[in-house]
């Protein structure tokens, strides 16, 4: 049984910066790809970055590329979503998810939340202006 804990979440400053870590366990995670997505209050769950675990690519959504980095350590098992130059709009749930991708690996899924098949339950993070 494959379970996402994160942790990091909470109470910043816009400009400030924040570490989001998840802890994956239940699985060998080498042929997964792992996400964070967020949800802001009243709106739809958006992706934010993913990265597949067996060699490090990376993905972000455009609204965070050049402030958000994801990496993941092996020994680990976790993965962490470094976020600096935070701003109100940033507010919101994140949550980490993980799918198995079984050789197949494309661009057009790693942004697509059904595509996933496990989630943690959740940090919220919260930018004050």
């Amino acid at each position: 049984q494959v379970q996402l804990v994160e942790s990091g979440g909470g109470l910043v400053q816009a400009g400030g910066s924040l570490r989001l870590s998840c802890i994956a366990s239940g699985r060998t995670f080498s042929t997964y790809v792992m996400g964070w997505f967020r949800q802001p209050p009243g709106k739809e769950r958006e992706f934010v970055s993913s990265i597949t675990w067996s060699d490090g690519r990376t993905y972000y959504a455009d609204s965070v590329k050049g402030r958000f980095t994801i990496s993941r350590d092996n020994g680990k098992n976790t993965l962490y979503l470094q976020m600096s130059a935070l701003k109100p709009d940033d507010a919101a749930v994140y949550y980490c998810a993980a799918y198995a991708a079984r050789g197949y690996y494309s661009s057009a899924d790693y942004s697509n939340p059904r595509r996933y098949e496990y989630w943690g339950q959740g940090t919220q993070v919260t930018v004050s202006t």
